[in-house]
């Protein structure tokens, strides 16, 4: 069963907004800069009371809610779990909450780039929180899935909350509480990380993209996929042929433990891939780029995603 594909699905391109679009979002940007201060909080308080907060994506966007309780509105743009986040295409209603929020959470490494242009044209300067320079990572960033670097998301953690302080200050305590209860939190997913080292480190692995790659290797695993197939893949293009062929024999070699599969980037050659693990006896387990429905928090997910692998290395 050949792993080589038919089709090219292009990943890597977003749409531009057509001139009725554009002509909407200088409306909004227009009547967002026209508009009072609410409440005594200026224009850090929204309509509810609540500070707005915009996250790019869903996965920083719960933990901003997160630190910001009972104190913050977040709204976050990307979130669609059955959509290839690549393909994100912005709107006037997004433009219109960046432009009011003061604080901005984004992922960067060139894969919100859409919602730092929306803050440049707003025109405001709200605070960026940005997990890229956060983390330290100079660009370029060759894996742009940053909040699977499990060991460094705490530091993201604690720009929010500084970010949180420097808007709210009157409720920092509040936000240093909700950042204590959310690194606590972490132990479990840590516990299940450190399991998988422990037991499985240095056992073969593949996926079909470089998604988990972070988590993967803090557990110790082995990455086998080879760098050309899974860049190929995540820009939505054919793997070479010798790509094709060596991640082909990786599975019908049973060279690897486990098949990570992204369920939110389906295209013919992930659908292959998949299919030929099945047929030979890999396990495979499906990850996604953002929160998925059903679960309940950042962690909740994380844990999730966890167990399974936990489990199919053991199976």
């Amino acid at each position: 069963m050949s792993i080589l594909p038919h089709a090219i699905n292009p990943r890597s391109f977003r749409s531009v907004p057509g001139a009725a679009t554009v002509i909407l979002l200088s409306t909004v940007l227009f009547a967002a800069s026209c508009g009072g201060a609410a409440g005594p909080g200026g224009r850090n308080q929204g309509a509810n009371g609540r500070i707005p907060v915009v996250a790019a994506e869903n996965t920083w966007g719960d933990i901003a809610s997160q630190i910001g309780g009972k104190h913050a509105t977040v709204r976050s743009l990307i979130i669609d779990p059955n959509a290839d986040p690549h393909l994100y295409e912005s709107n006037a209603k997004d433009a219109y909450s960046i432009s009011v929020a003061p604080i901005v959470v984004l992922n960067g490494a060139g894969y919100d780039d859409f919602a730092s242009k929306l803050i440049g044209a707003s025109g405001r300067k709200p605070i960026v929180v940005s997990a890229q320079r956060v983390m330290g990572m100079n660009a370029p960033v060759q894996n742009p899935h940053l909040w699977y670097d499990i060991e460094k998301v705490p530091a993201v953690a604690l720009a929010i909350e500084k970010a949180f302080e420097k808007v709210d200050p009157k409720n920092a305590p509040d936000y240093k509480a909700n950042l204590q209860t959310f690194d606590a939190s972490l132990k479990e997913v840590s516990s299940i990380i450190d399991q998988i080292k422990a037991r499985y480190a240095g056992q073969p692995v593949a996926y079909t993209e470089r998604v988990p790659q972070y988590l993967l290797e803090q557990a110790g695993l082995k990455i086998m996929t080879p760098p050309g197939f899974a860049t190929a893949v995540e820009d939505g293009n054919d793997p070479s042929p010798s790509d094709a062929a060596a991640m082909e024999e990786l599975i019908t070699g049973h060279k690897i433990r486990l098949l990570l599969y992204n369920k939110q980037a389906i295209t013919p050659v992930t659908q292959r891939v998949r299919a030929l693990a099945q047929k030979n006896g890999v396990p495979v387990v499906g990850i996604t780029e953002t929160l998925p429905k059903g679960e309940t928090s950042y962690q909740s997910w994380q844990i999730d995603q966890l167990n399974a692998i936990l489990k199919a290395l053991g199976g």
